[in-house]
């Protein structure tokens, strides 16, 4: 299906973005572009990667703190994998920044430190996925390939009025956002899609009337815009209970690191009962006292953890202690902190 504005309206949106294009620490400006100012691939996969399944406002920090302290693809190659998923705490999906580690290493190890220039040799890399490698082959190399995140996909939706539901109306989205992906400056139309659907074309109240191509929007013309997309009914997500243990003594507080696959792998964390197919029993007999409860909401469940805490004298079965000073609670993974917040009070000094 090719709509009858495609080329003026594709040029209408670069126009728009070189007026109009969000700031952001990853991106080089409509103007930098013009002049010959290259995106860094690194930077481009980083901000990718993080962006998914999280917002722009989480990211920003995130981004700053990675690239000041790995500020190429060869220092996050090389960087310790404890150290990694500690700055990642917070972020969320925890596999991205394993698969971080293992696409990082296999650039270096693979193609010298470069990434490949093309969307299908990026597609041979690690955790890059198709929409991950149509991202960084259009943002920083100018390939004609066509990004579609939920920006675009509201974007689409409402410009050609399609009322298939998603997800079942994703393909359709994608053959409609490569009709207007144009062959010169792919990269930074993206962007301009992107952006349209970040502050103009939104989720709610969308503003039709500063809209730069809402004179060829099919669903403003029909007065439905605000109920596209459609979505088909989730079903509701249900709720697991647990426990986690905090155990300490003098001065010190018994850890554990997370097996590598599954929930919040990698990561360290409180002993928990196996809510998640992980862990086991308590790590030591002990006075344990119940402080409180957590609630935490992953993709699939709602997560209820009780919160125990005791001093622990004997051998701990699980987990290894380390000293308090030695601790960030900022590495743990956000439902862990939730649960450190509550204990620490109790904690002997």
């Amino acid at each position: 299906m090719n709509h009858p504005l495609s080329d003026p309206l594709s040029d209408t949106l670069l126009a728009w973005y070189d007026r109009h294009a969000r700031v952001m620490p990853w991106r080089v400006s409509p103007q930098d572009r013009a002049a010959g100012v290259r995106p860094d691939p690194y930077r481009v996969w980083l901000s990718e990667v993080m962006l998914q399944q999280t917002t722009v406002a989480a990211v920003k920090e995130y981004f700053h703190r990675f690239t000041a302290r790995w500020p190429t693809v060869m220092d996050l190659a090389a960087a310790k994998d404890a150290e990694v998923m500690g700055e990642w705490a917070g972020l969320g999906y925890y596999a991205r920044a394993r698969n971080l580690l293992k696409c990082a290493r296999a650039v270096v190890a693979d193609h010298g430190g470069q990434f490949p220039a093309t969307r299908a040799g990026l597609l041979t890399l690690p955790g890059i996925g198709p929409y991950t490698a149509s991202a960084i082959a259009a943002i920083a190399h100018d390939e004609r390939a066509t990004v579609v995140d939920g920006n675009v996909e509201r974007v689409m939706a409402r410009l050609y009025r399609v009322e298939t539901p998603l997800p079942t109306a994703k393909p359709e989205l994608t053959a409609l956002a490569e009709t207007l992906t144009p062959a010169q400056r792919a990269g930074d139309y993206a962007q301009a899609v992107m952006d349209l659907g970040a502050t103009i074309c939104t989720p709610r109240k969308p503003a039709c009337g500063i809209c730069p191509v809402n004179t060829a929007c099919l669903a403003r013309l029909a007065g439905v815009q605000a109920d596209l997309p459609r979505k088909l009914q989730k079903a509701e997500k249900p709720v697991r209970r647990g426990t986690v243990w905090l155990g300490h003594r003098d001065g010190a507080v018994l850890l554990e690191r997370r097996p590598e696959r599954g929930l919040l792998g990698g990561m360290l964390g409180l002993p928990g009962d196996g809510w998640d197919g992980a862990g086991g029993p308590a790590p030591a007999p002990a006075d344990w006292q119940k402080l409180g409860e957590v609630r935490h909401t992953f993709t699939h469940f709602h997560l209820i953890l009780a919160v125990m805490a005791a001093r622990i004298d004997g051998p701990a079965s699980r987990g290894e202690w380390v000293a308090r000073h030695r601790f960030r609670p900022a590495d743990l993974p956000t439902v862990m902190r939730k649960a450190w917040d509550i204990a620490r009070d109790r904690l002997e000094a």
